[in-house]
């Protein structure tokens, strides 16, 4: 079992560590006090409470597709030059930066301050974790 400490917990909400602390006195979140005295949160019950309050906009797309990764945002830069642009998009927490045409950017309609959806479709997703043991 995993256990985080409250001011890690509060970073991967992006919340205070007094809202953390609320959440445990609330009974919201369940606490376990390690030898050392330090107050820490299941990290399976962290991760559910993360996605029951995850807001992302509703993607605006009436369409069924099989791509599940798909991030409604606000378009916040595009760079572009005469054949490739870059377009950055944040959709809720996450920063999503994509390379494409220039034409693309300009048939859609690319912006800064437009809604976009970016969908990710990929076969190679890489995972890492902290180094065991590393200070947090």
């Amino acid at each position: 079992m995993s256990r985080i400490r409250i001011k890690d917990a509060a970073v991967y909400l992006g919340v205070s560590d007094d809202t953390v602390r609320r959440w445990i006195e609330n009974g919201i979140l369940s606490r376990t006090r390690e030898p050392s005295g330090r107050t820490t949160v299941d990290g399976l019950e962290l991760a559910r409470l993360a996605r029951k309050n995850a807001v992302l906009p509703a993607d605006p797309a009436e369409i069924g597709r099989s791509a599940r990764n798909r991030f409604v945002g606000l378009v916040t830069e595009v760079i572009s030059d005469t054949v490739m642009s870059q377009v950055e998009l944040q959709c809720g927490p996450h920063r999503v930066v994509s390379l494409m045409s220039t034409e693309a950017v300009r048939e859609l309609g690319l912006e800064p301050g437009s809604v976009a959806v970016a969908v990710v479709k990929a076969t190679t997703v890489l995972v890492e974790t902290p180094q065991a043991g590393a200070p947090s």
